[in-house]
């Protein structure tokens, strides 16, 4: 079998792509390092990921493997979370609270995804350029569907973990007990 030709616009994905890929990885690198917890961001963490989950969902109703490979990551993804937390070190300190996430977990997580878009780019515009596509087809795809899930999952149980830790060491305080350093009940 042939190797398809170049085209411009597979050319510049080839440039493109490498240079996301370097950027991406030193944001995951800088953001599996120990953190200071805001107060706004797993809020918002818990409030888009569902959205964007309800939505995956709404549009997979009429295509149950979808739904179900969705389901199923963002199962698996909360699992995931809960497991995340439990190799979380928490630190409350008098300038603020920090974390510091499973770094080999995060960046698995990460990876991942982006391998998985990065493979389906390719089939949808190097294997086959030329096919026609209805806009929603790169989400359509069960695998991909099963990985966001995954990711997804995992972020809203971590942040739910991170609200939890948060709102007991704010407890803690106002009472004058030892403060937490764990997620444990």
């Amino acid at each position: 079998m042939a190797l398809p030709a170049l085209t411009p616009s597979t050319v510049t994905m080839l440039v493109v792509i490498p240079l996301v890929a370097w950027r991406l990885y030193s944001r995951i690198r800088r953001m599996v390092g120990r953190q200071r917890l805001s107060r706004v961001r797993p809020w918002i963490t818990l409030t888009v990921f569902p959205l964007v989950i309800l939505m995956l969902a709404v549009a997979q109703l009429a295509h149950p493997s979808g739904l179900a490979f969705l389901a199923v990551g963002v199962t698996g993804g909360g699992l995931l979370g809960v497991y995340g937390l439990g190799k979380t070190r928490f630190e409350p300190a008098p300038e603020g609270l920090f974390y510091t996430p499973n770094a080999h977990l995060g960046i698995a997580l990460s990876v991942l995804f982006l391998a998985r878009i990065a493979w389906r780019l390719v089939e949808l515009f190097v294997l086959q350029p030329h096919a026609a596509r209805a806009p929603d087809d790169f989400a359509r795809s069960p695998l991909t569907l099963a990985i966001f899930g995954l990711l997804a999952g995992y972020y809203v149980a971590y942040a739910i973990g991170l609200v939890r830790w948060r709102s007991r060491v704010m407890a803690a305080r106002r009472a004058g007990e030892a403060e937490p350093t764990s997620i444990q009940p």
